[in-house]
């Protein structure tokens, strides 16, 4: 990646749900003297930690972390929201003289803030929003997502069809602005890199991933999820959240309405997660400047740690001394959520 000297650093440590990136990132941010930014869309909600993997304080290891636990579940939250929060919580830390280091597996978040995306609103139209969340009450999500493939069949092989929020914004932009919101979309993504920056994806082989991912799931179920989810339900949650659409969430309480049993949702938890992954890894072979990291390959934890911090001296990302960046700190100061 071409990289100014003027640009200030950042990692970023990303790759499918359940590869294991929790852990390593502390690891880093303990080597590096940094602090995390979580770029996940779920781990940002309170009151929503089993279904959402949400990490605990024991985990952090003392590396403090941000936008974890910052808004309720009736808020909404998107990507221009991330990319605010984000660039607010890496001016925090670099005032502190931290490496920020983003890790979550949402890749367009995680791509609004490297290549800086302008999302600056057009105009609205209260008219045409209303017109297309009618449409989608009375004829259902399937139907608005065809009226987005017809005219923008990029955006609509991206969005799922159940994700009626960025259904509908993604119409709207067609039709406030006649150009494809996919069009717009590549024309960002085509902006050279705001931060001089380490951008790994973490991946290990499918058959690892795809067990690691039965795993959790037994182990949320185990936890309690379907309690977590129920106190949700209770305090007038709904599938039409944003914070409700999140996997997991949205099964169980299909569950908890009768739609299925236990075990049928499980099994769609199970298949759908590892849908995602398969997307997730999508997304990001097309992603310019990424540096894959093979667990498979390097063998171990202390491997895949030395690799990165081998990387992010190439990069210039911290000054080296013997192999260990001499930015390096004891982190424990940092223990709180943000």
């Amino acid at each position: 990646m071409e990289n100014g000297p003027e640009r200030e650093p950042l990692i970023i440590l990303t790759g499918p749900t359940a590869v294991g990136k929790t852990a390593l990132s502390i690891q880093l941010a303990r080597r590096v003297g940094g602090e995390i930014i979580s770029a996940d869309s779920m781990q940002v909600y309170r009151h929503m930690d089993i279904g959402s993997a949400k990490i605990t304080r024991d985990e952090m290891g003392g590396v403090r972390h941000h936008l974890i636990d910052v808004l309720e579940p009736e808020e909404e939250f998107h990507v221009a929201t991330f990319q605010k929060m984000a660039k607010e919580a890496m001016r925090e830390i670099r005032s502190r003289g931290a490496i920020p280091i983003i890790v979550g597996g949402t890749g367009f978040y995680i791509q609004a803030v490297l290549y800086d995306i302008d999302f600056t609103p057009n105009p609205e139209d209260p008219s045409i929003r209303a017109h297309l969340k009618e449409l989608a009450r009375r004829e259902g999500p399937a139907y608005l997502h065809g009226m987005l493939r017809e005219v923008d069949e990029e955006a609509a092989a991206q969005i799922h069809a159940n994700n009626v929020k960025r259904v509908i914004r993604a119409l709207e932009f067609s039709m406030q602005t006649g150009e494809r919101i996919s069009a717009h979309n590549e024309r960002e993504r085509r902006k050279e890199a705001a931060y001089r920056a380490c951008y790994f994806v973490l991946n290990d082989s499918r058959e690892r991933i795809y067990e690691r991912i039965d795993s959790r799931v037994d182990e949320m179920i185990s936890a309690g999820l379907v309690d977590e989810v129920k106190r949700l339900a209770q305090r007038g949650c709904t599938r039409h959240m944003v914070s409700m659409q999140g996997l997991g969430y949205k099964e169980i309480l299909g569950f908890l309405e009768g739609e299925y049993d236990l075990e049928r949702a499980v099994y769609l938890i199970k298949r759908d997660t590892r849908h995602f992954a398969k997307r997730q890894l999508t997304w990001f072979r097309r992603e310019r400047d990424v540096i894959w990291v093979d667990k498979g390959a390097l063998t171990s934890e202390e491997a895949c740690l030395t690799f990165l911090l081998d990387e992010c001296g190439k990069q210039g990302i911290f000054p080296f001394v013997d192999g260990i960046a001499s930015s390096a700190c004891d982190m424990q100061e940092y223990i709180d959520y943000e």
